[in-house]
């Protein structure tokens, strides 16, 4: 006979889920069996939170739904910043809860509390299983979580549910919703790009969720228009194409290179761009001359800033549509390559062994195929402008929510799931201490992940807000931790490094290594002031 978690598991793997992160707990104990029974293996982690973010890097290295698996109480309290991260950042979570039966809620308190009531602000919909009413639950959870923005569904699993006997049918195959192209509004958007002479697009994480980066690029191409993307959206284009402008949202200095040429766009097309990653130079950036036409998954409810239309429709089929269209002569003057060259200069790094030279010496150390994930800090900002990706999802990192302690988690997570790829996890010393127990997680697994840690034992981009500020020096630095031994420690290989020689010699060794390799870049205090 079959139990309510092995419907819970069968639903999950039909859907394409084949591993899934967390830590147990009495509660969820009959979950994982289930998971277990329907070929999904359970993984894990030294905190909720990393569990969440190896989900999300798996599912960045193969599509499959990330799954989390957390106990009842602090199990669940411990995932809410992963589970908000996966909001903010549209990342297909199912996050399973354990909890106890409606009954013993009257009568028990201990390590009680309202999950849903908790997580419905963060989550795209919170569900309590029910028997009887398992299959229907799971493919409004599934469809929900993979359609339009994708983002964390929460199902929330009785221990009775999860251990009754019941003879239910798992839930089908998630059926999307198929969006439709609206043929008065494309006329209209193809009617404003044959007469646009300076028309420029912007694209982020909705075009990447959609695999729209071949059509994105091969229509910027043919229709000769520049693109600029969010950090999230590097490498829709490949980086090195004349017409990419790269990823910016973060930088004042680069976007003090790119807003002018946006302001003097007649055309703005915003295709896949989702402004959640994005700062308040950002906000309200069209001026009265200027036509926008945005082409999105879901209406646009963020205030940001205003089109002219929105056509809420797939991007792929509007590109196509689109391709032929005639064209005057595009930016005549050379404005975009002007802007793409003044970028270059502004992000080359100094001679001084820095935190740019040692982007510069990782992107030609290693193959062009590398996957990097960045942490939050000043680190993220400067790696993320000086970094060229040739290809979508090569460059991950928490840009909506911008969490500490990501880069490492999502590093691992995409290894697993695509363990010829190399991957190396860029992150600051600070965060790194914060999520440190996440290197045993490595080394349980095998998984021979880059580490490039940029210390200089400070919270570097709160330091240099307080200097802005003219506030004191509070909170922000720290003393230094032996990096290497503790990766030695923890099953690993680490060095310090204070050259670039080093740098690329023990990267290129790191590449054959089978443990994880950890290292330490010692850049020095305010090594990021005037980078970015």
């Amino acid at each position: 006979m079959t139990t309510g978690a092995d419907i819970i598991g069968q639903a999950l793997a039909q859907a394409g889920c084949t591993r899934a992160f967390g830590i147990p707990g009495g509660e969820v104990l009959a979950l994982m069996e289930g998971l277990r029974a329907a070929g999904l293996s359970f993984h894990l982690t030294k905190h909720e939170t990393a569990a969440g973010f190896m989900a999300e890097g798996f599912w960045h290295a193969t599509g499959a739904p990330g799954v989390l698996v957390a106990t009842i109480g602090p199990g669940v309290a411990n995932a809410v910043n992963v589970v908000a991260n996966a909001h903010q950042d549209r990342v297909p979570l199912i996050f399973l809860t354990g909890c106890v039966d409606r009954a013993d809620e009257e009568t028990y308190t201990h390590q009680i509390f309202d999950h849903q009531a908790v997580l419905r602000p963060i989550v795209k919909g919170s569900f309590r299983a029910e028997r009887g009413a398992l299959g229907p639950m799971l493919d409004k959870a599934l469809a929900l979580a993979l359609s339009g923005q994708p983002g964390p569904v929460h199902i929330d699993v009785p221990i009775s549910v999860a251990e009754a006997q019941t003879d239910e049918r798992p839930a089908r195959v998630p059926q999307l919703p198929r969006l439709g192209v609206d043929p008065e509004g494309l006329t209209r958007l193809r009617a404003a790009l044959e007469r646009a002479e300076r028309p420029i697009a912007i694209a982020g994480l909705d075009a990447v969720n959609e695999g729209a980066g071949p059509a994105l690029a091969a229509f910027c191409e043919a229709q000769k228009i520049p693109l600029l993307t969010t950090y999230k959206g590097k490498g829709l284009m490949d980086e090195d194409h004349p017409l990419c402008l790269g990823g910016h949202g973060l930088s004042p200095k680069s976007d003090g290179l790119m807003m002018p040429l946006i302001g003097q766009a007649d055309l703005i097309l915003l295709l896949g761009y989702d402004p959640i990653e994005m700062r308040l130079g950002w906000r309200d950036p069209w001026h009265d001359g200027q036509e926008v036409f945005e082409v999105a998954p879901v209406a646009r409810d963020h205030g940001m800033h205003w089109t002219t239309e929105t056509l809420v429709a797939p991007l792929g089929p509007v590109l196509e549509a689109l391709m032929d269209a005639p064209q005057p002569a595009r930016w005549e003057l050379g404005a975009p390559a002007a802007a793409r060259d003044a970028l270059r200069a502004a992000f080359a790094h100094r001679p001084a062994f820095g935190p740019g030279a040692v982007f510069e010496t990782l992107r030609e150390a290693m193959p062009p195929e590398t996957v990097i994930t960045l942490d939050s800090g000043a680190h993220r900002i400067l790696a993320s402008q000086m970094w060229r990706a040739p290809g979508p999802r090569q460059v991950l990192q928490s840009t909506a929510l911008c969490t500490m302690a990501c880069a490492l988690p999502i590093a691992a997570g995409f290894k697993m799931g695509a363990p010829q790829t190399p991957v190396v996890a860029i992150l600051g010393d600070g965060g790194l201490e914060m999520g440190l127990g996440e290197l045993a997680t490595l080394r349980e697994h095998g998984l021979p992940v880059i580490l490039c840690v940029l210390v200089d034992e400070s919270l570097t981009l709160i330091e240099m807000k307080q200097r802005a500020g003219q506030r004191p020096n509070l909170g922000v630095d720290f003393t230094g931790s032996d990096f290497p031994a503790l990766a030695q420690a923890l099953g690993g290989h680490g060095v310090w490094v204070d050259d670039a020689d080093t740098l690329r010699q023990e990267a290129t060794q790191a590449m054959a290594r089978p443990q994880f390799t950890l290292l330490a870049c010692r850049i020095g205090p305010r090594a990021y002031d005037g980078t970015f």
